[in-house]
This record gives structure tokens, sequence and C-alpha cells, in this order.
């Protein structure tokens, strides 16, 4: 009696507990991972079907041979034992019993290793493909580049979209996706072969799509090549998945694949975009605007390492609020940001392929004239940013 009191007081409090806490529906992340996910994603490219069979046939594989060793070892333990009248056998070698564990063996792992180097072999052929787009991994975002094919010129950086004070307040309403969505996912159409260029910029990153069976590591002064066909419409959704910083967790991956129709209508479409966004560099720009679209440039690109407030990280990444370079002469603070600049064991990455000369010119400005920063050369032009690049 004293024992189910015990428990109904225990029940009681624990439902009292579980009201009084938030409630978080969890729920599967379409084109992403399931809730108490036991296998690999569907698959949705050709490769990962087949990587898909080849994990069940190795475990079928796997189970077979330990049923087969342990029943064959528990049988003669239970069927031969010392309490039945059965003496051990004396015996030194048996040329048939060693033939058999080396030959047996050996056709069990050629029997795993031609399938498995077939798909290692297809996963590596990346010819004729109808779309080749360069991956450029650095912290912490994604490059994309659209080389040839459908879409060739296209080039934009893909984020987080999530804003970092709401990734790391508890007290903020997020969505299902928030650590695994961006602001600009890569877009490929349906059904056709799309090859992968990676690289990087800073440390080693790795690309990777489960649902596409791919994973290739991204390294700094190296160009690596993998492809995929996906064959399902959908979202598909990946991480970083090489340890590549602070915010290695903050580094998700995302790819659209579309219909061929709707493919072209984004090509068209971001191709405007992009050329609307297209500034001249010889345009002259007042001090209000770059420092407008520079606050924007810096949250983007720059506040991930240096913080909003521009204090940096101690030990890790540098202040730019009274900085002597911000503060100084504008040409070495042009210098470092188009080239990069490594300080012992930190580095910082060139930008120069990566923003335009207006936004450079917008960001510098930007810090000369924010927190404490009161630079007396406080306004950069983008033709300045271009003359540097020459």
């Amino acid at each position: 009696m004293e024992y189910a009191k015990r428990l109904i007081s225990l029940m009681l409090g624990a439902s009292l507990l579980s009201a009084a806490m938030p409630s978080w529906a969890v729920v599967d992340s379409p084109g992403g991972p399931a809730v108490l996910q036991m296998n690999f994603q569907p698959p949705v490219t050709q490769i990962a079907q087949q990587i898909y069979d080849l994990h069940h046939l190795m475990l079928i594989i796997c189970l077979v041979i330990f049923l087969a060793v342990f029943g064959v070892m528990f049988y003669s333990i239970l069927k031969h034992r010392k309490s039945l009248g059965h003496k051990s056998a004396s015996f030194h070698e048996s040329t048939g019993v060693e033939i058999a564990w080396t030959v047996v063996p050996f056709l069990i792992v050629i029997g795993m290793a031609l399938p498995a180097t077939k798909t290692v072999v297809a996963m590596k052929d990346t010819s004729n493909a109808d779309i080749t787009i360069k991956v450029t991994g650095m912290q912490w975002k994604w490059g994309y580049d659209y080389l040839n094919g459908d879409g060739a010129g296209i080039s934009f950086l893909s984020n987080l979209s999530t804003p970092h004070e709401q990734v790391v307040d508890s007290t903020k309403v997020k969505n299902d996706n928030y650590l695994i969505e961006v602001d600009n996912p890569m877009v490929v159409p349906v059904n056709k072969k799309v090859r992968i260029i990676t690289t990087a910029n800073d440390v080693i990153h790795s690309w990777g799509i489960p649902a596409f069976g791919v994973k290739q590591d991204a390294i700094p002064g190296f160009v690596r090549d993998t492809w995929f066909k996906a064959e399902k419409v959908g979202t598909y959704r990946g991480q970083c998945v090489e340890l590549c910083g602070k915010d290695h967790a903050f580094m998700p991956i995302v790819v659209n694949v579309l219909s061929e129709a709707d493919y072209k209508t984004w090509v068209d479409g971001k191709k405007k975009e992009m050329a609307a966004q297209a500034d001249d560099p010889t345009k002259t720009w007042t001090i209000d605007e770059l420092k407008q679209r520079g606050e924007k440039v810096y949250t983007a690109n720059c506040a991930v390492c240096h913080q909003a407030t521009g204090k940096g990280v101690p030990g890790a990444f540098p202040a730019l609020d009274g900085d002597p370079v911000v503060n100084g002469p504008r040409a070495e603070q042009i210098n470092v940001v188009l080239n990069g600049k490594v300080t012992g064991t930190m580095q910082m990455p060139a930008w120069k392929a990566v923003l335009s000369d207006t936004e450079i010119a917008a960001v510098i400005t930007y810090t000369r004239n924010n927190w404490s920063n009161k630079a007396q050369e406080n306004i950069v032009q983008p033709a300045e940013v271009l003359a540097a690049r020459k």
C-alpha cells in the first residue's frame, strides 16, 4: 500500500512538472533527419540507393557469420562439456581446417569488395556532367559558383538564415528547421548530372547531403570533385561534416531540386537579380550610403568572428573596435580585407573573390565609423578597392 502511494505521488509530480514546462513538438525534417531515425535517409540518387543496399548486404553477411561462428561455438560447448562425460581432444593441426579458414574468409571478403568497389568507382565518375558547380567552404558559410551548364555565371553565398541571437536565446520561438535552413539554397534540376567541385578559403570543410549519398571534403589550396543526379523533386538537407571551428554546427547545406521548367525560371530570375545588384565601381557614394550597406555586409560576413559589437573573441579573433589597422591609413585595411592576413594561429580569409568592390568599400567604411572608431580617412570608395586589386 505504501509503495502504491509513492508511485501515485511520483506520477502526479511528473505530470505537474511536464505541464509547467514548455511544449515542443518534434517532427521529421523534410529532406533531413527524422525523429528516432534508425536507418539511412531515403535515397534519391542511384549512388545513394547502392550505398543503402550495400549497407544492408554487409549487415546480412556479418549477421550470418556471427550466427555461424557462435552457433558452432555454443553447440560445441553445450554438447561436448565435461559433465556429459566428454574428454578434450588432443591434436596439433588440421590442414583441411587451416585451408578452410583461409579460403572461406577470402571468398567472403571478395564477395563484399566487388559490389563496394563498383559503387566507389561510380562515385568518382564525374564525366559528362550537365551542370558544374564550384562549392567553396568558409567560416561559416558556403559559396556557390555555377561554372557551366544552365545557370552558368550565377554566384551567391549561403548562410544559416536564423539570426544568431535567436539561435542562442531559448525564449525565442523557432521553427522546426531553424538550424538547417539557409537564406540561399543551392538549386538544381531533377534528373540532371551535377558535378560538384569543392575547395575552401580558410580551413577544411566537408560538403555532404545524406539523401544524395554525397560527402566531399573542401580543402584550402586543393580542388576535389564529386557528383549527384537527384531523381526526385524536393528539398534536401545536410551540414558541414568536418569540424571547422566554433560555429561548425551553424553551417547547414540545403539543395532544392526543381523540375526542369521551374529550374529555368529560377535561373532567369537569379540572373536578373544579380544584374540588378551589380554595382558600378566608378560610382561615388555618400558616407551614409556606404555605412548603411556596410552594416549589412558586416552582419552577413564579419560579425560571426568579430562580433556585432566589434569586440572580437579574445585569443581567437581580434577586435575591430579600436584596432590600429581600422583607424589607420585606409590602404592597409583595404589590402587586409582583399588578401587576408595570418597572425600567429589566427587567419583572416581573403575576401576579394567573395565580395564586390562596392561591398568591400562599404564594410570598410562601416568599421571605420562605427563603435568607438573615428578614423581620419573615414570613407573608402569602390574605385579605391578596384585599383587595389590590380
